[in-house]
This record gives C-alpha cells, structure tokens and sequence, in this order.
C-alpha cells in the first residue's frame, strides 16, 4: 500500500535538491504533488516528469520569501486539486554572513525565506484544514546549524532556530485539530544547492564532495533521496500520532565528543 495515496501535498522550493527529491518520493507514494519555485523551466520539467510516470503534478511559480507569493501558493495549490492535505517547508537560503558583518538586508532575506515564508505557508494550509475540520501534516525543513552552526551562518542560524520553535509552538496548538507538525535538523547534504554553496562561498574544486565524504563517520554526505523518504514517513498516516518533534537527521551527535 502506497504511503500518501491520493494526498495533496505541497511543497516549497520543491523544484530542485531535497524539495525535488520529497517531490519524487511523495508521488511514487501516491500523492498528487504541488512545487513551488521562482524557476519556471525547472519546475515544469519537475512536474512533466512526475506526470510521465503516472503521477498527478502541479508547477506553481513563486517566491515565498515575498508573503503574498507564499499564501497565493496555497490558493493555486488548492484550485489546481481542491484542496491541501500535507505540506513540507522545504524552500531555503544558505548565503553567508557572521554575527559582524551580516547586514540589516542579508538578515531580512534570510528571515523572509527561512523563517517567515514557513510561517505564512502554514499558516494558509492550517486555516484550510481547520475551515474543512480536516487533518493534515506539515514537515518543516531545518537544520542542524540550528542548534549553534559555524560562525558564517549567523543569520541562518537565527532563522532556522526561530523555525525550530515555530514548529513546536504550531504542533502545540494544532494538536486537537489532528495536524501534526514536525521538523528535520538535516545534516550535510550532497544536493545542487549545496555544490553552488560550495564552490561560491569556499572555493571548492570537483572533488569537494569526496572530501567532505572522508571527513564524515558514514564516509558520505546525507543523501537527498534518503531524507525524502524519512520525511515521506512523517507525512504518512505510518508516524502515528508523532507531533511537535524536530528530529536531528545527522551522523553526528550532538553533545557527543570524541
């Protein structure tokens, strides 16, 4: 039996990387699948393929770091299969910037993607299950930075820490409605995003990726397609009751030392 059959599942920044992985993984699932991204060309291939292979898919261009973009989303989301059951937060901005040198408009890019894009995104999916008295589950996309995080990503980390607490503030109220919220502390992971980050902001050459492999105790980055799938089992009926939880998905520890 398929996971998510006949859900609608929205997801931003769906179009490439992790976003474009849940995508894959949700429809072989059974979902009907929604993608938002600023990129048209990216987003309707997305969406051709997962048609091709048998699976409902909607495109919708949009950049959620504007709240407008973000609640119009929804709004397509719900005229294109009539409603939304499930969404992932999955859209994010990884620039750089310390404690000293982050300035005031690097700051609001980094709070309006990462933290008040996934803000305003649920809060039109929750307003739409509770209108429709209809359960849901939302996955919002974090990261292990959240818990501290190098010094060059201040203004990431103070998003992404925000968003950590948002996640359990939602579950919390939403709990009685039967929508579950969760989140994902991801760890280093191999996508598209994450080699432009690399080779732009720390001169990385080809062979970044199996370096940074040695260096880790599975001798690999996460892989995208791995954490689709674990985040696919949150969406699903399969976690139960599970709500309110932000769940480290790394190979390192946190607060273990060596």
């Amino acid at each position: 039996m398929p996971l998510l059959p006949d859900r609608v599942v929205l997801i931003s920044g769906g179009t490439s990387g992790l976003g474009a992985a849940i995508a894959r993984a949700a429809a072989r699932e059974g979902a009907l699948v929604a993608v938002t991204g600023r990129r048209r060309e990216p987003g309707e291939a997305l969406a051709a393929e997962l048609t091709a292979c048998g699976a409902k898919a909607l495109f919708i261009r949009a950049d959620v770091g504007e709240v407008e973009q973000a609640r119009a989303s929804v709004t397509a989301a719900v005229a294109g299969f009539g409603r939304v059951d499930s969404l992932v937060n999955a859209a994010g901005l990884t620039s750089r910037g310390t404690l000293l040198d982050t300035t005031p408009e690097l700051f609001d890019a980094h709070i309006a993607v990462n933290l008040k894009a996934p803000f305003f995104l649920m809060q039109a999916v929750v307003a739409d299950l509770v209108a429709r008295k209809a359960p849901g589950t939302i996955v919002n996309v974090l990261s292990m930075s959240a818990h501290g995080g190098q010094p060059y990503l201040a203004p990431y980390v103070a998003a992404k820490a925000g968003l950590a607490g948002l996640t359990r503030n939602a579950a919390h109220a939403h709990r009685r409605d039967r929508i579950r919220i969760n989140g994902l502390n991801i760890g280093w992971t191999d996508t598209e995003g994450e080699d432009e980050t690399q080779r732009r902001f720390h001169g990385a050459g080809d062979d970044w990726r199996e370096k940074a492999g040695a260096s880790l105790p599975m001798g690999k980055l996460g892989q995208p397609d791995e954490i689709a799938d674990f985040v696919v089992f949150l969406l699903s009926d399969r976690s139960g009751v599970v709500t309110g939880s932000v769940i480290d998905w790394d190979q390192n520890v946190l607060g273990g030392f060596d």
